[in-house]
């Protein structure tokens, strides 16, 4: 699993309320998502500090099938607040699991 992050506890431009660390934004932006979609995402590929909080990819397997290397995978962006709070997520892509980035 790659991730890109700001490992700093900054402090959030409104307020002054404390921003979650990049492992507890990690954690919720995947139980978030598993939350809303019910089911069990595959990792988390990449996260990032933002002004307003964190952005996240989650890898989630949409179509199981058999052997996995067919099952169909999809990318959700996913934001959360300063404080870890999921506060939106679209799906930015759908690949089979086989496939590989170029």
């Amino acid at each position: 699993m790659t991730t890109t992050g700001n490992t700093k506890n900054d402090q959030s431009s409104s307020g002054g309320d404390r921003r979650v660390g990049v492992s507890t934004a990690m954690k919720n932006a995947a139980v978030q998502l598993a939350e809303l979609l019910q089911r069990e995402p595959d990792s988390v590929s990449s996260l990032n500090a933002t002004d307003d909080g964190w952005t996240a990819d989650v890898e989630v397997i949409e179509i199981e099938k058999i052997p996995d290397t067919m099952s169909v995978m999809a990318s959700y962006r996913v934001r959360l607040d300063t404080q870890g709070q999921l506060v939106g997520y679209e799906r930015i892509r759908r690949y089979s699991r086989g496939q590989v980035d170029r």
